[in-house]
């Protein structure tokens, strides 16, 4: 076991652990530590703790100092250069006519790089381009492409529900997110209705997919045959889900039919194989890439 703390650098983000060394570091303090990209200045999100070996990655670098309030102005200046170069470099793509879109500008700490996140539909050239930057910020100069929903984390918006993205308050990492999760929930497979601001497959489709998995178990599926408790014979109309409520067509003694709900513990019928993913129908396929194409929404499965 090693003690550590673990300190983020930009709302949101990945937590990365240090050693706390010689100083006495409580969460919410602001620290000065050392990393792969230089000198960094980042808050500290969880105390001192000790974990597992394993999930070190060594060496582990110690703490330098806790932020002193030089060190709050100083990063407070580089975040003000940060919009300038942000602009400096957004005139720098005009010229070269470049097909990129900036989203943001960071200065490092110690001003020893300054990174531009970028994203585009392919590959970039920008070999003039960063020579260019480079002659006028006379330092080392970063060009990183990102994909959309990176794009989102970093500029943060609202989403459908009303409330800030789940990228840009909470989510550290994003998970991989797939169009049977949205199946599996029963939920419309509209794409405008099921994707974020990033035009992807919203995030918070994981949040219940461990849980409908769950219940989906319990439930037969929509044709399957049932006996209910009366010894009657049916065929399942419908499922609800959180429920756990079946609507069976069911044949009477006269062979008349007649649609009934049962709770789905009262039925008997043949237990689900548990199935790894929820196949679409060539009927849904086809629906989906009509939506697509109509609404400008693709790559709607992000696994």
């Amino acid at each position: 076991m090693t003690k550590v703390i673990g300190v983020r650098f930009r709302p949101a983000g990945k937590i990365y652990f240090f050693a706390p060394g010689k100083f006495n570091i409580k969460t919410g303090n602001k620290v000065i530590v050392e990393t792969a990209r230089g000198v960094e200045f980042g808050s500290v999100v969880t105390g001192p703790k000790e974990v597992a070996d394993d999930r070190i990655t060594q060496p582990l670098k110690s703490v330098i100092r806790i932020a002193t309030k030089d060190d709050m102005d100083k990063e407070a200046r580089n975040r003000e250069k940060e919009k300038e170069a942000f602009e400096i470099c957004l005139e720098k793509i005009r010229k070269h006519g470049l097909e990129m879109k900036l989203i943001d500008a960071e200065y490092t700490f110690d001003n020893n790089k300054v990174l531009f996140y970028f994203t585009a539909d392919g590959r970039i050239d920008f070999r003039e381009l960063v020579k260019d930057l480079a002659s006028v910020f006379r330092t080392r100069i970063e060009l990183r492409q990102i994909g959309v929903r990176d794009e989102t984390k970093i500029r943060g918006g609202i989403g459908i529900c009303g409330r800030p993205l789940c990228c840009n308050t909470y989510l550290t990492e994003f998970a991989p997110v797939s169009i049977k999760m949205a199946k599996e929930q029963n939920l419309s497979l509209n794409p405008t209705k099921i994707s974020g601001v990033c035009g992807r497959l919203m995030c918070c489709l994981t949040n219940e997919e461990e849980t409908y998995e769950e219940l989906n178990n319990r439930l037969p599926s929509v044709g399957d045959h049932v006996t209910t408790p009366e010894g009657l014979h049916g065929d399942v109309q419908s499922v609800n889900v959180l429920r756990q409520q079946v609507k069976a067509i069911v044949t009477l003694e006269n062979d008349e039919k007649e649609i009934r709900e049962y709770k789905a513990a009262e039925l008997r019928f043949k237990p689900k194989r548990r199935k790894k993913d929820v196949r679409l129908t060539k009927e849904e396929l086809a629906q989906l890439k009509a939506l697509e194409e109509k609404n400008g929404v693709s790559k709607l499965d992000d696994n």
